[in-house]
């Protein structure tokens, strides 16, 4: 067979390119050149280990100005679609003095509704966001919301409940909470704008919320709390997040940690180190589904009362640890794009964004806090964040997202519950993260080296820089 060099020679000979077409030499070139050239390719002639790989999502470190980019986009179809107004039900007309309130009134629909967990959620992220970016608006997003919601709460319940009228579903959850979903998520929200901003007046409303919460949701006789649905004394993990961080908010520790450890007890799976969805109280035999997002609210209920629980308090360490295996058992299921899967350990389960924008939040807060270490689980969560960044659309609309979800014994519940781009579940995790991640990669000092990210205990000069710890130099 010919050499390349041969090849080349032979082509450029005058004859052949008198006595062929362009369009035969374009063939030669792909036919012999080409395959031949890739025949020279090899460990002594090219450096194979810089050749790029064929990432389906970003990998590296995100620059800051496009992770701010990112979820200003989503603030923006947020701002847009979800506006603070009290509506005649009938004719649509904006009610402004809200001692006019009657039975006939309701919030007027936008894309989200103002008085959800998810959007507990997404108070509790926009108040986050604002602090690290110093960007005022999603402080103010949240702030004027959630005082809104106060605002108008006494005139429902004077006008409407009181008078023995149900009011519009919506607003129910506001003076009338019924589940833990109805409050749990809002109140800590409220309780976090409340400490920080003093001007804020929403103490009779978190008073409504948190007397629901600690006082009134059904309870097993240790605490842990517990619904009749689908059975009698079943535990939903998501009830976690739903309950226990107002418990810590509202400074009851001893009895948040309690109950907490009332969770991690009954559905805590050593061997896996991640947490199961269900639980039925008295039962020999356990339902073993390990859903995503309910792991999301879990890992998240740690964060929440860790950045509350006393540094001094006797179980803080074991609060610790717990979040340390479960981030452990998590990240040994990341996929390869970055995601997790709807059923954690079924790898033929699709990939779902709102458990990965919960992970990718909570892995870098823990890292930032100094919980968890960053050259050990830094690069998982700028992994979890590069892939949340790819369902952020160009309209703000977060893609990818499971529906809300009940609870299960089988797979194939799971397996297809639908995703829709107006579950809201996915809006204030996304948030969360991204702002996160801007901490992360300010505070703790990532860098590419030989085609990897990796953490560093500081900013870094050269791409080949190895940090000697023992010397405390770097060695170039």
């Amino acid at each position: 067979m010919q050499s390349f060099s041969q090849i080349i020679k032979t082509i450029k000979h005058p004859s052949l390119w008198e006595g062929l077409g362009g369009l035969l030499c374009v063939l030669l070139l792909f036919c012999f050149i080409l395959p031949c050239s890739a025949q020279e390719i090899n460990d002594a002639t090219t450096p194979l280990h810089l050749m790029k790989p064929a990432y389906k999502i970003p990998y590296g470190i995100p620059e800051v100005s496009k992770v701010k980019a990112d979820i200003d986009r989503i603030f923006t179809f947020l701002d847009n679609t979800t506006p603070m107004v009290v509506e005649d039900m009938t004719t649509g007309a904006e009610i402004t003095d809200y001692k006019k309130i009657t039975p006939n009134s309701r919030l007027k629909q936008g894309s989200f509704r103002l008085t959800s967990y998810e959007w507990g959620v997404t108070y509790s992220a926009m108040l986050s966001a604002g602090k690290i970016t110093g960007d005022k608006r999603y402080t103010e997003y949240a702030e004027k919301r959630m005082q809104f919601l106060a605002d108008i709460a006494p005139y429902f319940d004077k006008n409407v409940l009181q008078k023995g009228k149900t009011p519009e579903a919506t607003v129910r959850k506001i003076v009338e909470p019924l589940a833990l979903d109805d409050a749990g998520a809002i109140c800590c929200a409220m309780i976090k704008a409340s400490k920080a901003n003093g001007k804020l007046k929403l103490q009779d409303q978190i008073a409504r919320y948190s007397d629901f919460v600690l006082n009134k949701e059904l309870r097993l006789p240790d605490g842990t709390f517990c619904r009749n649905r689908p059975l009698r004394n079943t535990i939903w993990l998501d009830d976690m997040f739903m309950g226990l961080p107002t418990e810590a908010y509202s400074g009851h520790y001893d009895e948040a940690v309690k109950h907490y450890f009332g969770f991690v007890n009954r559905m805590f799976v050593p061997e896996l180190n991640i947490y199961r969805h269900g639980y039925i109280e008295g039962r020999k035999e356990q339902p073993a589904f390990f859903w995503g997002r309910a792991n999301g609210w879990a890992l998240l209920t740690t964060c929440e009362i860790l950045d509350v629980l006393p540094k001094d308090h006797p179980r803080r360490p074991e609060v610790l640890e717990q979040l340390r295996k479960h981030v452990r058992g998590l990240v040994a299921l990341q996929s390869g794009e970055g995601f997790w899967h709807q059923l954690l350990n079924r790898t033929d389960s699709y990939l779902e964004s709102s458990c990965t924008a919960i992970y990718a939040y909570c892995i870098a807060h823990a890292i930032n806090e100094g919980w968890l270490e960053a050259n050990a689980y830094g690069g998982a969560a700028l992994l979890a964040w590069n892939a949340v960044s790819t369902e952020i659309q160009q309209d703000g609309k977060v893609t990818g997202t499971c529906v809300g979800t009940g609870m299960a014994f089988d797979p194939a519940f799971y397996y297809y519950r639908p995703v829709h781009p107006m579950a809201a579940h996915a809006y204030g995790p996304a948030i969360w993260a991204g702002a996160e991640i801007i901490r992360l990669i300010q505070q703790n000092h990532p860098k590419m080296n030989d085609s990897a990210v990796h953490f560093y205990p500081r900013e870094q000069k050269t791409s080949a820089a190895i940090f000697n710890e023992d010397a405390d130099e770097l060695i170039q």
